[in-house]
């Protein structure tokens, strides 16, 4: 058993009995859990309890055709990351369009070849695992990513961080059915068009900051991987405590201090005396081992800079 086939769960879903008998013997030969529906309304049943690895599914159903079930399978925040290959008629080339254009990853021609379809479906298993991982490690590290539907701007998994982010900053502008305003839209379809080398990052503003994304991974033709990064002072105050271990005092007096402000000034914007603030700036020099406001305010925009991946300024 492959890698790609290893713990697989495999949703078959056709109303011919014929096509689930031969593809379950087959599939369960070569070592995957399989999953058998014969028709939309029960796919959408199990693929919403049990979350399977990949779904074979059938174009032409009665009732519920494969098209219609796909679209809700993508529709749904918990099942939307399953990749779903369609299986069509030799002919029926506009199956195969319409199948895309609903969100599927690819197809198989009737009749099935089993040595075709586990082909097929240990590649996008493969491929699948390598995305689930990095989302896994993205949510681990706290960073703030969306993966996205490269044709039409459509996110299909976001890490907390991004979600928060994006409800912070652009939930007054979503539109109710994709949940992003049509400037991020408009965005990814200029970058799908083949700006990557001259598009800038799309940057929203708000009075508390701005959040920017930028493309990570746009190589893959399934998902795209965007960074998400949120520019604000109570952003920079957090990443500066992390980076350096400041208290939360400390970290508001280094942040002044990167933008210029004398003691006496930051006395002003936070309060304390300017002798207290002196006492801070000394705590900081320790802790960054500097001996100037100069040295600590360089070494704490470079850090900054170095985990933004910005281009460091000159």
């Amino acid at each position: 058993m492959s890698d790609g086939q290893q713990d697989a769960v495999v949703l078959i879903v056709d109303d011919i009995p014929e096509t689930l008998a031969l593809l379950h013997d087959s599939l369960v030969e070569s070592g995957y859990t399989v999953l058998i529906a014969n028709s939309g309304k029960r796919a959408l049943e199990i693929s919403r309890k049990v979350s399977p690895d990949i779904i074979l599914l059938d174009a032409l159903m009665p009732e519920m055709d494969g098209f219609e079930v796909c679209r809700n399978l993508k529709n749904d925040l918990n099942t939307r990351h399953i990749p779903v290959i369609f299986m069509t008629g030799l002919t029926e080339s506009e199956h195969v369009v319409a199948g895309f254009s609903s969100g599927g990853i690819d197809y198989v021609t009737k009749p099935l070849s089993p040595i075709e379809v586990i082909a097929r479906l240990n590649t996008h298993l493969q491929n699948s695992r390598v995305l689930n991982q990095t989302q896994g490690a993205l949510d681990a590290f706290g960073q703030a990513a969306i993966a996205v539907l490269p044709e039409t701007g459509k996110i299909i998994w976001q890490t907390p961080l991004a979600r928060s982010l994006i409800a912070k900053y652009m939930i007054s502008a979503a539109q109710p059915d994709s949940g992003m305003p049509d400037l991020f839209h408009n965005w990814v379809s200029q970058l799908h068009l083949g700006g990557e080398k001259r598009l800038r990052p799309l940057i929203v503003e708000c009075p508390t900051g701005k959040l920017l994304f930028n493309p990570a991974d746009i190589h893959n033709d399934e998902q795209w991987l965007i960074i998400l990064r949120e520019e604000s002072e109570i952003a920079q105050i957090e990443a500066l405590k992390a980076i350096f271990n400041l208290t939360n005092r400390e970290a508001e007096v280094l942040h002044w201090m990167i933008l210029g402000k004398t003691d006496k000034s930051i006395s002003e914007i936070l309060g304390p005396s300017p002798r207290t603030i002196n006492k801070h700036t000394e705590h900081i020099f320790v802790k960054l081992g500097v001996e100037t406001r100069t040295a600590a305010a360089s070494l704490a925009s470079n850090k900054l800079h170095a985990i933004r991946g910005d281009v460091k300024p000159s």
